[in-house]
């Protein structure tokens, strides 16, 4: 058996180089494209675009719409040019579906996301819808430890938009009551 095929380099191309494929199958909503251009903002440009020898693009299509949204004049590129035609229409398909089979460990998920709110960091970074996220972190047994409050009082901050936060809040204050929580206020803070 023979080593499978390997980028050798990562390019930094400007953004008019680039060719959308025009039949790719996978969509992407304007909600899904400033999350990806949050993370992008957050943590960088982790994911190069994948291209052909053409400079079409073999998957991407998110994170080039994202780095437009940021205004961004250049992104990292991985040039694929050992790919036949068939090859590559296939790998754009199994690209996007293949991620689709993953799970989640939801007791370790909740542990991760409890720590990162403990930690103050923003976890709407992490990609979860707001509802989720309320979820995990008041998620019942084997869910994350939460940390004794030093008085009676214990804050929890959630950032989220003006359409979901009466949402939030109840869903919030109905499982802090069902884990036995008494006296839960919540109070509406904007900026």
């Amino acid at each position: 058996m023979t080593a499978p095929e390997m980028a050798r380099r990562i390019e930094l191309w400007p953004l008019d180089r680039l060719v959308p494929y025009a039949r790719n199958a996978r969509t992407h909503t304007p909600a899904q494209v400033s999350k990806i251009a949050a993370s992008i903002r957050e943590f960088g440009f982790t994911n190069p675009i994948l291209v052909d020898g053409d400079s079409g693009i073999i998957a991407g299509h998110a994170r080039l719409a994202a780095a437009r949204q940021l205004g961004m004049t250049e992104v990292p590129v991985i040039e694929l040019t050992h790919l036949s035609e068939d090859q590559k229409r296939a790998y754009i398909l199994a690209d996007n579906r293949l991620a689709l089979e993953a799970g989640w460990d939801v007791e370790i998920l909740a542990g991760e996301i409890g720590q990162l709110n403990a930690a103050d960091f923003d976890i709407a970074l992490t990609g979860f819808d707001p509802q989720e996220l309320v979820s995990f972190l008041a998620k019942p047994a084997g869910g994350p430890d939460l940390p004794e409050p030093p008085s009676d009082r214990a804050l929890l901050r959630i950032s989220c938009n003006a359409v979901d936060a009466e949402a939030i809040m109840g869903y919030l204050k109905g499982a802090l009551r069902r884990r036995g929580f008494r006296g839960v206020e919540i109070t509406h803070v904007s900026r």
